[in-house]
């Protein structure tokens, strides 16, 4: 972080689905103390094949999301036009209440994906546009305060296979505000059951870790006084992005 922005704890989230890990990420995740009620693990339910993208690797989505807390369990159903298109659901406490939330990727029918977030009361509390169209995809990264003006930030690849551009959206205010696009950079080819790359922290900076377009490039993405690209080395198959992810 920079800007003498307070530091906040941070945990590594991994999850393995459709038989690979899901992501080296990093995502933000605070000790709740005196706080709202957390969501302690989510994991997808009710598997369906009725958006048969097939993007992840086979046609099989998901119509519900489960949430564990201290205190109960509570069940997000979709209506019939939505999924989740996604690998797992990620834990972030993205509100700064200590408390965590749920971030995933939620698919309509005929306008495609959009990234949402639900606490743990199954509500949904914000969520970006969706892209437009069917079968249009986007590919989490991370959330962690990027730009060190103390509100999180969630960053992902709009479209990796076509528009392969990196969008930033802040969470403040109850919302969710694009703050930045980036193009030319992507984290997931068509068919691969998990999404490469993720976000670090060395020192006091987040860095988001990517590739280009073309998958010949390692680029990491921070903010100083601006959103900085910066050429890591040759791509070498996806484990080169995972050792990009080390300090």
């Amino acid at each position: 972080m920079h800007n003498n922005a307070p530091r906040l704890p941070r945990r590594f989230w991994q999850s393995r689905a459709r038989g690979a890990l899901l992501s080296f990420g990093l995502w933000l995740s605070l000790q709740p103390a005196d706080a709202a009620e957390t969501i302690n693990g989510a994991r997808f339910t009710e598997p369906t094949t009725r958006y048969a993208h097939g993007i992840l690797g086979d046609t099989i989505e998901y119509g519900a999301v489960e949430f564990t807390t201290d205190t109960t369990v509570v069940t997000v159903r979709l209506p019939q036009d939505r999924v989740f298109e996604d690998l797992a659901p990620r834990l972030a406490d993205v509100t700064l209440d200590g408390a965590r939330e749920a971030i995933v990727v939620e698919s309509h029918n005929k306008s495609g994906a959009q990234l949402a977030i639900y606490d743990a009361a199954g509500d949904k509390i914000a969520a970006t546009p969706h892209i437009g169209t069917r079968f249009r995809w986007l590919a989490p990264i991370g959330a962690a305060d990027l730009d060190g003006d103390g509100h999180v930030e969630i960053a992902y690849v709009d479209r990796p296979h076509l528009a392969k551009t990196l969008r930033i959206w802040r969470y403040k205010d109850n919302a969710l505000t694009e703050i930045a696009a980036l193009p030319g950079l992507t984290n997931h080819r068509i068919g691969e059951d998990f999404i490469s790359g993720g976000l670090r922290t060395c020192g006091d900076r987040p860095e988001l870790i990517v590739a280009s377009a073309d998958w010949t490039r390692i680029v990491s993405v921070f903010y100083y006084d601006g959103w900085i690209t910066s050429d890591r080395g040759p791509f070498n198959g996806h484990k080169s992005l995972a050792q990009a992810l080390n300090c």
